[in-house]
């Protein structure tokens, strides 16, 4: 089949991105357009200079063209309109000029598809509730896929228009696929063809098994040492409970690698003798900070923004083989084999020395194969058996 993404990042994005893997995983049995979101005339105005807008302004005045091929049946779109940006509107402005934006998008994307000769194919949206909302009317795809993967509500930005316009677009297309099982629960509440998928990983670093060497600033921390890696970001992770944890246990040794936001820079935590930060890491050496730990934890704050994401970091640190504490969620129900899930500030203290006492090398073992399941290879796999399933009641 001929697969068309459309989805919130674009293909030339510097970070990591859920949606290009799966493209790249799609392309390996199928041809796969990704097409980038439009130019918007507010990104023009604001960043006319960056060299990914004036890449995106040349090919709308016509002076490039927008389809690329990146490799052996991948091609990427650059859209040749420009879209208003409309999201400070009001509910019926809005929605008449959305409904504009989606008519432009898809004059582009077809006009794409004719000239590389997609017949009856497939539409995987990744996240993109308004530009793409009416692409299923427009372009009239075989099939309608919506991809879940975080709980955009939760983003001020999304929650203007998308508490109304997202129930709506999960509910008409023809199936939807989420990577979390809250986010499957979630989208089962509009559409009952939706099934949880998994999350790939890309954990070739972790899995590797060379990072035995210890980072220097790591030899002078006795143990047993407690750690985390990651952004130490407020909205996400809970700092009482790390401090909790510090004073409860003295003789512990907190580390936590990453860049901190403003709250953590200024938080008491900074105080506290047992606690390091040791800021941000190159992703080439974490593998090392995660083998240098006793036990890795992820404290992670239960809200809006926090409770549907799947964790890749408990992935990593599974990866590596070592124990895991984490804060029990829907989304770590897929890890509770494997991971100590608390809810309490006690309950992360007794878990943690219950890691402690009971790691083997048995358990280490059965920790990495687990994560090594979590391939994009097995993730696409499950999309497609989602597409088998829901094509039979289609």
């Amino acid at each position: 089949m001929d697969i068309v993404i459309t989805g919130q990042q674009a293909w030339d994005v510097e970070i990591g991105s859920n949606c290009k893997n799966i493209a790249l995983e799609f392309s390996k049995n199928h041809r796969v357009l990704y097409v980038n979101s439009p130019l918007d005339r507010i990104s023009l105005l604001k960043s006319g200079d960056d060299p990914k807008i004036v890449k995106r302004k040349a090919v709308v005045y016509g002076k490039a063209d927008g389809l690329e091929e990146v490799q052996e049946n991948l091609w990427v779109l650059y859209p040749d309109k420009m879209i208003e940006s409309i999201n400070w509107l009001p509910e019926m402005l809005f929605d008449l000029l959305n409904k504009r934006n989606n008519q432009l998008f898809a004059g582009a994307i077809a006009r794409a598809v004719k000239r590389l000769g997609f017949a009856d194919y497939v539409h995987f949206n990744d996240n993109d509730m308004f530009r793409s909302f009416f692409l299923k009317d427009l372009l009239k795809p075989r099939l309608s896929i919506y991809y879940s993967r975080d709980y955009m509500l939760a983003v001020d930005y999304w929650r203007k228009h998308g508490g109304r316009i997202e129930p709506e677009l999960i509910a008409k297309s023809d199936l939807c696929v989420a990577n979390s099982t809250y986010l499957a629960k979630y989208c089962e509440k509009y559409n009952r063809h939706s099934y949880y998928v998994g999350q790939g990983c890309d954990l070739d670093i972790f899995m590797a098994g060379n990072h035995s060497a210890e980072p220097a600033d790591m030899s002078g921390i006795a143990r047993p040492r407690i750690g985390y890696v990651g952004a130490l970001q407020s909205l996400r992770l809970d700092m009482e409970l790390l401090q909790y944890i510090a004073e409860t246990r003295p003789e512990w040794n907190i580390v936590l690698v990453g860049p901190e936001d403003n709250e953590f820079l200024q938080s008491s935590l900074h105080k506290l003798p047992n606690v390091t930060f040791t800021g941000s890491r190159n992703i080439t050496d974490l593998p090392a900070y995660i083998n240098a730990f006793d036990v890795c934890v992820n404290p992670q704050l239960l809200n809006e923004v926090t409770i549907g994401n799947y964790p890749r970091k408990i992935d990593e640190y599974l990866a590596v083989g070592k124990p895991v504490v984490a804060t029990a969620t829907d989304a770590m129900s897929v890890f509770d084999e494997h991971v100590y899930l608390g809810k309490s500030k006690e309950d992360y203290v007794r878990l943690i020395e219950r890691a402690i006492i009971e790691n083997s090398d048995a358990r280490t073992e059965a920790r990495r194969a687990f994560a090594s399941s979590h391939t994009w290879e097995n993730s696409v796999g499950e999309i497609y058996k989602a597409i088998s399933k829901a094509g039979s009641d289609l």
